[in-house]
């Protein structure tokens, strides 16, 4: 079943960069954006992950964090994250279990993993979704979403 504009985020645990258990319900109460991506350290990832880095601040000062979900280990993300000095949670999604949840579409014929933000609510409500393979774009759609929620 995929995940709609007023639907509610979920349930989930994952391991973040720095090997951490995430659990999604004791991050409620701020409003959130959750972008799934490719892979760790490719070109449009490193583009998405690196413009959210840039705007980071916007997201904090309106109150927002951002997350970071792929199927790449903790490892890699810990590597990348480094790489790129990248601020905010990077959740490591090996076995696709957290992609499955919020049915996070294929792309290239199912081959590679789709690129979807999701910007949820303080009570962890689904405010608005941007599917595109065009890694950037998926930045200041969130940024406005968040504004639009203030």
């Amino acid at each position: 079943m995929e995940l709609k504009i007023g639907d509610q985020v979920p349930e989930f645990t994952a391991k973040d960069q720095h090997g951490a258990t995430f659990n999604w319900s004791e991050h409620l109460g701020k409003p959130t954006v959750i972008y799934f991506y490719p892979k760790d350290d490719t070109t449009g990832c490193t583009a998405q992950a690196c413009s959210f880095r840039d705007e980071y601040q916007d997201f904090k000062d309106l109150g927002a964090e951002v997350i970071g979900i792929s199927g790449d280990s903790e490892k890699s993300h810990v590597k990348f994250a480094q790489k790129y000095n990248l601020p905010f949670i990077l959740l490591s999604d090996k076995d696709k279990i957290i992609r499955k949840l919020f049915n996070v579409p294929t792309n290239l014929l199912g081959l590679i993993p789709g690129r979807v933000t999701y910007i949820v609510d303080k009570e962890g409500t689904v405010v608005s979704i941007f599917n595109s393979m065009k890694a950037t774009n998926h930045i200041p759609v969130a940024l406005n979403a968040i504004r639009e929620m203030k």
